[in-house]
Formats: C-alpha cells, sequence, structure tokens
C-alpha cells in the first residue's frame, strides 16, 4: 500500500480547490455529488482526516463517515422517494477501487 497524497482530488475537494456540488459538511466529513454518478444522487462521503480507504483510515474518523454516510441514504431515500439504497466501498484495485488517494509507485 502507497503512501497518502495530499493532492488527490478528494483532498482538494476538502480544500475547497475542486469543484464539486456539496451534499454534507461538517468539522470530519465531507460529502459531494460524484461527478460521473452511476445513479441520481450517487454521492461520495469523505473524511477530511487524511485516509487511502478504509484499511488505512483511524478508527474514530470512520465513525464520523458511517455516521454522515446513514444521515446522507435516509435523506436520499426520501429525497428520491426510493425503495432502497446500496452503500459500497471499494479498497484496493483487486476490491474495485478505482480513484486512488495516495500516488502511484
Amino acid at each position: 500500500m502507497t503512501a497518502y497524497d495530499a493532492n488527490n482530488p478528494f483532498a482538494r475537494s476538502c480544500a475547497a480547490s475542486f469543484r464539486a456540488t456539496k451534499i454534507y459538511e461538517d468539522e470530519h466529513v465531507l460529502a459531494f455529488l460524484d461527478i460521473m454518478p452511476r445513479a441520481p444522487g450517487h454521492t461520495l462521503v469523505i473524511p477530511k482526516a487524511p485516509a487511502r480507504n478504509i484499511l488505512d483510515i483511524k478508527e474514530e474518523d470512520y465513525v464520523h463517515v458511517a455516521r454522515a454516510t446513514r444521515r446522507i441514504a435516509r435523506a436520499a431515500m426520501t429525497a428520491f422517494k426510493a425503495d432502497g439504497i446500496t452503500v459500497q466501498q471499494f479498497n484496493e484495485a483487486a476490491g474495485g477501487q478505482v480513484c486512488f488517494t495516495s500516488t502511484s509507485t
């Protein structure tokens, strides 16, 4: 696993140097619409603390991400009058992660 890259697109989103439609933000988490959505309302929820993926995020930071994800999922169910919702987490290439938040080596 490579090191965290502070210039990745998600870090730039947190620094507001990357254009994104914000859905939710607090001191620990930023949630924004995906620029290439798989479905209406496709939202990315990321920690403001540096983390490459779920394998290296600190537990206390992950708790904030999980809490915000639940809040956003419930709001999406209402907003889209949905019968269900999918929450996904991809980690490393073999696990389906395609946007890496660290430099490649």
